[in-house]
């Protein structure tokens, strides 16, 4: 393989292997917070932890690697900081980890699955997502997103049986998974929860494009969005938590362990790359990963809590990953639309009508009698 045709095919699947990889590491991350929670872990500290660790790895990696290339700072980049540090390291981290604390992992990463959704009606508000209501793909792309919320409620509404994989039916310890035996009115109110971090996830990823736009420093950006939610959130805990000085107290047990893994990987490199991609792809490229992570954790999460999964789970996932792959096939005609039209512009340049030349002088020069 030469060295062009390489590049050609790094840049064809890079999109596809950072999501794939991001996926993997948040299926990874809430099966890590959910047995951090299962042990005591407040979850406001957590957040400013996490945060504080993705600035400590990525502040002075951004220092050093885009000090020639960052943008100057204004006061609208700066204010658009502020809120994006409060959108998703504190208002959806929190509210995810609570809403996880009353369903299971599996839940909960199953319930964002409706952030495609989310963010592909919040992108068509603002004109960051192209839909044509003649078009097949943008069809696609509505019927999808309709589809996705559909699941998302038959997972929320219906329970029905049990489902026990193979692997978990020898397991001798159940005393790890409170949420086994959840109350119907526990699953909604992490439902509701978790639906309400989705929606600041998918504001965050908005606003994230948006301020790319005129801040196109991706690892600066990271560790600015870090230390701005571990301020903000360290302001909550504080206010939530009043005067409880031992919530702060951390060991080098699995929590300290949630808290770096989910600092470095979800939120460092989660933000970074998900910024990579979403200048090249958009937003609702980047959010559409979503199922992957939910295929991932169900297996681990059944096999090592001996969490089972029910059949509204089940059917609602299925639905919901139908709906969100639906709109994936409406991104990628979109995409080959984007650079179709490129090639279609470029020869109508080159087609364009050529001067007459006469007597070796183009048309204009020619002297009219």
């Amino acid at each position: 393989m030469s060295k062009e045709s390489f590049k050609g095919l790094y840049a064809r699947t890079k999109p596809f292997v950072f999501m794939i990889f991001l996926q993997t590491s948040y299926a990874i991350g809430s099966l890590v917070i959910k047995s951090a929670l299962n042990k005591g872990l407040n979850h406001y500290t957590f957040a400013v932890y996490r945060n504080a660790v993705a600035t400590l790895f990525f502040g002075p990696l951004a220092f050093f690697l885009e000090r020639k290339v960052r943008p100057k700072m204004t006061v609208s980049i700066f204010m658009k900081i502020i809120l994006l540090g409060l959108l998703e390291p504190v208002i959806d981290q929190n509210l995810f980890y609570v809403g996880m604390k009353y369903t299971t992992a599996t839940f909960a990463s199953a319930m964002c699955n409706i952030l495609p959704a989310i963010t592909f009606i919040m992108a068509w508000m603002f004109r960051l997502e192209k839909v044509k209501m003649k078009s097949l793909h943008s069809q696609v792309k509505i019927v999808g997103t309709l589809v996705t919320i559909g699941g998302a409620m038959i997972m929320t509404l219906i329970t029905g049986p049990a489902i026990q994989f193979p692997w978990t039916n020898n397991h001798t310890f159940h005393n790890q998974s409170s949420a086994n035996t959840m109350s119907t009115q526990d699953q909604i109110k992490g439902s509701l929860m978790i639906t309400a971090g989705c929606i600041s996830w998918a504001s965050f990823v908005i606003l994230q494009a948006v301020t790319l736009k005129s801040y196109p420093a991706e690892l600066s950006l990271t560790a600015l969005v870090c230390m701005m939610g571990t301020l903000e959130g360290s302001i909550l805990t504080l206010v939530a938590e009043k005067a409880n000085a031992s919530i702060w107290a951390i060991k080098c047990d699995i929590k300290l362990f949630a808290a770096i893994y989910n600092g470095v990987v979800c939120s460092g490199f989660g933000y970074y790359l998900s910024g990579v991609i979403m200048q090249e792809r958009g937003p609702v490229f980047v959010t559409a990963f979503s199922p992957l992570s939910m295929v991932i954790i169900s297996i681990l999460e059944s096999s090592i809590l001996a969490e089972k999964l029910n059949l509204g789970n089940v059917l609602g996932g299925v639905v919901i990953v139908v709906g969100l792959y639906l709109v994936i096939w409406g991104k990628s005609k979109d995409q080959k639309q984007e650079d179709h039209e490129p090639s279609l512009n470029q020869q109508g340049n080159d087609f364009k009508t050529p001067d007459v030349v006469s007597n070796g002088k183009p048309s204009s020069d020619v002297e009219v009698a």
